[in-house]
């Protein structure tokens, strides 16, 4: 069992002395005891959120994709990448759970450095509306039927609408995380649903050999695959969510509640909501053994509704779809079959797989079983883009208002929220609007999955010293943790590195 280090006499509220948690360049947190864990089914929302997020980026779109050019092949590094990500965001998850803090406060309290650089990751690779546009895409092709992106006008203008939908859905919710917390758990269990449908009516008996086979030996995608390495890059990221977004895991946590964050306030709607007061920097709890206790069952509670809602669920999704899209585009014999032909700049693999799902019905039931699929994928893409805008926003206020707004009473983290999520719209739509004709969904989804490959490296490496250093001895991650961290950090720096040496034609 974990020794307890000695205290001082423990004030409630009192800074805690610097010997016991070092504050860096931040005020130092504060005491306050460890609430009472809460049930497990209480617990349930955060990792839902994240599993909402993954459904649109990888799940839905890359790997599907990946297994449409090169089958299974590449299957043990989707497995490998979900698996780190369930290690990456726990520790996330132990940082806010033991503090009360952002993953991204604790990065500022390392030097105020970290806070222009974790600004800039957060908002340059996801100011691109990449599933605004997929949704819009989609959508066209609901009403219309399939156009190439050089012959297509209608998307733009639907995007558009839709990247100011989402605005709206996030603005009208009294307290921002229950309205995505809701919103999320509706697609999850509704794409689900879909999918396991679909599943057990396409998937072969092959198909399923085939995924096995694909986890050993360790294989790339063949050259005649033409997968380029941001493709590949930008799937290993998105085996899960990607980028800044694993880091938005502690926002959630806190707006939940979990330990110490219960002690602080919500992002409430400047139109709908009642502010709440909310406390930039954290809390300690004293290393007592009722504390000690409570802390063990939160965390073992956290590791479990992580594991559930989160690590199994974005596993069996990306099986399924992977599995479905394998078994359209592929003959018993492992032959793949000519549809959606070998573009690497469009969503047309996604109206294939609609087509192909549809054709042994017959007159309306076929349309109708099409336009469910893009349907279910229209929902995918918005409601990823309502996810991404909700957790850029809320990062990016976080780490305004602890570095440089911390005493300014005007501008709350509510406001800087929605300040941040308003004006990523107003940049989007010059961005959408100059997409036109030149580029589709798929292209933006590979540039801004790319791009997050080595913001992942780099994080968690940092966090590997804030839960090693910064925290008491008895709240530190284990060697299996660091070791997993040490893994993130190696895995997804080694192939941006890769991809960036491909890109500049040095390999």
């Amino acid at each position: 069992m974990a020794s307890v280090d000695p205290r001082p006499r423990v004030v409630e509220n009192a800074p805690v002395p610097a010997e016991v948690f070092p504050p860096g360049q931040l005020p130092p947190v504060r005491w306050r005891p460890m609430p009472e864990p809460l049930p497990l089914w209480r617990m349930l929302g955060p990792s839902i959120i994240l599993a909402g997020l993954a459904l649109g980026s990888g799940e839905f779109v890359l790997w599907p994709y990946i297994t449409y050019r090169s089958g299974f092949v590449f299957f043990w590094a989707c497995v490998l990448g979900v698996t780190i990500q369930y290690f990456i965001n726990m520790e996330v998850t132990r940082w806010a759970l033991a503090t009360g803090e952002s993953a991204t406060t604790g990065f500022s309290r390392l030097g105020r450095g970290w806070a222009w650089v974790f600004l800039a990751l957060n908002l340059l690779p996801w100011m691109i509306p990449a599933w605004a546009f997929g949704s819009g895409q989609l959508l066209g092709w609901l009403v219309r039927g399939y156009q190439d992106v050089d012959q297509d006008t209608l998307s733009v203008p639907l995007a558009v609408g839709a990247l100011v939908l989402c605005g709206v859905v996030l603005t009208a919710g009294p307290v921002v995380y229950r309205t995505v917390e809701r919103l999320q758990t509706v697609l999850v269990v509704f794409v689900l649903v879909v999918v396991v449908g679909i599943a057990v009516t396409w998937v072969r008996a092959d198909a399923v050999q085939a995924m096995i086979q694909g986890l050993v030996p360790l294989r790339f995608p063949p050259p005649e695959a033409n997968l380029s390495m941001a493709t590949l890059l930008g799937a290993l990221a998105f085996a899960g969510v990607g980028g800044t977004l694993n880091l938005g895991q502690a926002n959630y946590v806190k707006d939940k509640g979990y330990g110490m964050g219960r002690y602080i306030g919500r992002i409430t709607s400047p139109l709908t909501g009642q502010e709440e007061p909310i406390t930039e920097t954290g809390y300690l709890f004293p290393l007592d053994e009722t504390n000690l206790k409570r802390w063990h069952i939160w965390w073992r509670r956290a590791n479990w509704e992580h594991f559930f809602s989160f690590f199994l669920t974005c596993l069996v999704s990306l099986a399924l779809l992977m599995l479905i899209c394998y078994s359209l585009f592929y003959t018993p014999e492992g032959f793949r079959r000519p549809e959606a032909g070998d573009h690497q700049r469009n969503l047309k693999f996604i109206w294939e797989e609609s087509r192909l799902l549809a054709m042994p019905l017959s007159g309306q039931w076929a349309r109708v079983v099409q336009m469910l699929f893009l349907a279910m994928g229209v929902g995918i893409l918005l409601s990823t883009e309502i996810g991404v805008l909700d957790a850029v926003s809320r990062i990016s206020a976080d780490l305004v208002k602890v570095n440089w707004l911390r005493d300014d009473p005007r501008w709350t983290e509510s406001r800087l929220y929605f300040a941040f999520l308003w004006g990523l719209i107003l940049l989007g739509v010059p961005i959408l609007m100059a997409s036109s004709g030149r580029f589709d969904g798929f292209v933006l989804f590979k540039l801004t999955s790319a791009m997050n490959g080595g913001v992942m490296a780099l994080y968690s490496a940092l966090l590997i010293y804030l839960n090693c250093r910064v925290l008491p001895r008895p709240l530190r991650a284990s060697w299996l943790r660091v070791g997993m961290l040490l893994l993130a950090s190696g895995f997804f720096g080694t192939f941006a590195l890769w991809a960036l040496a491909r890109q500049a034609g040095w390999l």
